[in-house]
């Protein structure tokens, strides 16, 4: 491991990555316009003062995990991917899975998509990019926990059934379609053991992915149209489109609303809330 070396390259990128690209508020003024040092510490899921001691080279030899989360973080290329788990002196993932590495060129997407809420995921529907709006929209991604980043664990086993689906129809069509794909995916990938170990954990904990897995259906679907009910601005009417990243076996999820139409407006203001919390508290004196 390359301490000094490892913690000059954060810090590079860091200091080159903004707020925006990483579907985080720009908020006041800063005095550099890279992000801070516990922005990146929240994305990837690790504590301000282990990644404080990486980029002042004190640091211990980073996990796997913490790499690849910090390689998200910071919007690595797949070269600079590569070239962080050599500096820490951890060979990379093994292609054994799917990729979470999402190419530049996409992230560049994601940033210029200001009135599309767009997120990316890989082949076991783990949540690995997003823009702005995709999070004012749906929920601060870099907040949930790595593991729990995924949209399938989320419909099958979050603990608050009516919050599963982010307030979204077609409900039973997705269960549908995701187990149908994570399937596909598990035949693509037959030794990836993240995939056998979500498969036997939903399996497990609900009675309707299990009954929809032992079907040994597969499906896949590109255009829906949904309706949502959004706890800041009321129902919206949206396209969902759904468009494969080549060579990664990734997938960018963008949903739209017709311009000019009133779900257009709410987008355009979520666009400028984000996901800062809008609710007043009530004088009661």
């Amino acid at each position: 491991m390359d301490r000094t070396e490892l913690g000059e390259f954060l810090r590079s990128k860091r200091e080159r990555t903004r707020p925006q690209d990483v579907g985080l508020p720009a908020g006041t003024v800063r005095r550099t316009p890279g992000l801070r040092r516990e922005e990146v510490a929240r994305l990837a899921h690790i504590s301000v003062e282990y990644y404080t001691r990486l980029e002042q080279a004190r640091g211990s030899s980073p996990s796997r995990r913490v790499l690849g989360e910090l390689a998200r973080a910071l919007r690595l290329s797949a070269d600079e991917r590569d070239h962080l788990f050599d500096l820490a002196g951890v060979a990379p993932e093994s292609a054994a899975g799917p990729r979470s590495d999402v190419p530049a060129t996409v992230l560049n997407l994601l940033e210029h998509m200001t009135d599309v809420a767009a997120f990316v995921v890989n082949a076991r529907y783990d949540v690995i990019a997003w823009n702005g709006l995709a999070a004012a929209l749906f929920e601060d991604f870099s907040a949930v926990p790595p593991a729990r980043r995924n949209l399938i664990y989320r419909h099958f086993l979050h603990p608050d059934p009516a919050a599963r689906h982010y307030g979204m129809s077609g409900a039973g069509e997705f269960g549908r379609l995701a187990v149908g794909q994570l399937r596909a995916a598990a035949g693509r990938y037959p030794t990836d053991p993240q995939i056998h170990a979500m498969v036997d954990t939903l399996y497990r904990g609900s009675a309707e992915f299990a009954q929809l897995w032992d079907v040994h259906h597969v499906e896949t679907g590109h255009h829906h149209r949904k309706t949502m009910h959004h706890p800041m601005v009321g129902t919206l009417e949206l396209n969902c489109d759904t468009l494969a990243v080549p060579m990664r076996d990734q997938y960018l999820v963008c949903l739209t609303a017709q311009r000019g139409s009133p779900s257009h407006d709410a987008l355009r203001l979520l666009s400028v809330v984000g996901t800062q919390d809008m609710s007043v508290a009530v004088d009661t004196e």
